[in-house]
C-alpha cells in the first residue's frame, strides 16, 4: 500500500479531531471557571500529549522520521481506520453529552453536574476512550515507528498521571453521587475496566 494513503487518511482524522472538539471548546470558555487544579505536572502533560499529536504532522510533511519508516499492510491499516473512526465517533459522543461541563484542562465550571447519561452511562471516562481509540489506530495506521505510536505513547503517559487527580477532583466536587456513580460504571471500558 502507499504510505500517501496512511498519510491522507491521519491528516483526515486530525481535521475531524480539532471540528469536533473547536466548537466545545469555544462554548465552555464562555462559561467561568469555579475551580481549577492546573497546575505545573498539568501544563506538563498537555504539552506532551499535544507534542505527540503534532509528531504525525512533522512525518507527513517532511521526511523527518523516514528512517522508522516500514510497509503499510492492508490488515493493520484497516483495523487502524476502524480505530480512528471509532475513536472519532465516540469523542464526538461524549463531547456532545458533557456539554457545557467539559474543559481541555482539570476544571470545574459554575453549575457543573456529573453526567451520567448518554455514553457516561457505562464508562466514566469515554474521551479517554475515544483518545486511545484514536491514538491506537493512528499507530496502526502510520507505517513509522516514530509517527505512528507518539501519540499513544504521549496520552498514555498523560493519562497515567492524570486519571487519580481528575477523579479526586469529582470525588471532592459530587461526594457521595461521585461515588455512586463510580460503583455503577467502569473506567475506561463498559463492563470490563
Amino acid at each position: 500500500m502507499n504510505p500517501w494513503t496512511a498519510k491522507a487518511v491521519v491528516l483526515a482524522a486530525s481535521i475531524a479531531m480539532v471540528v469536533i472538539r473547536a466548537p466545545h471548546g469555544n462554548r465552555c470558555r464562555r462559561v467561568k471557571v469555579a475551580r481549577s487544579y492546573r497546575g505545573a505536572q498539568e501544563i506538563f502533560l498537555l504539552t506532551l500529549a499535544w507534542i505527540g499529536f503534532f509528531i504525525p504532522f512533522v512525518w507527513i510533511f517532511s521526511t523527518a522520521f523516514s528512517f522508522a519508516d516500514y510497509p503499510l499492510h492492508p490488515a493493520p491499516f484497516i483495523a487502524g481506520v476502524t480505530c480512528l473512526l471509532a475513536g472519532l465517533w465516540l469523542l464526538y459522543r461524549s463531547h456532545a453529552d458533557l456539554g457545557t461541563n467539559w474543559s481541555v484542562t482539570l476544571e470545574v465550571r459554575e453549575n457543573h453536574r456529573l453526567i451520567t447519561n448518554g455514553v457516561y452511562r457505562s464508562i466514566r471516562h469515554p474521551m479517554y476512550t475515544a483518545f486511545f481509540l484514536y491514538a491506537l489506530g493512528q499507530a496502526l495506521v502510520l507505517p513509522n515507528w516514530v509517527a505512528g505510536p507518539s501519540y499513544l505513547v504521549s496520552f498514555a503517559v498523560l493519562f497515567a498521571f492524570r486519571i487519580r487527580a481528575e477523579e479526586r477532583m469529582m470525588l471532592e466536587t459530587f461526594g457521595d453521587e461521585y461515588t455512586s456513580y463510580k460503583a455503577k460504571t467502569k473506567r475506561l471500558v463498559p463492563y470490563l475496566w
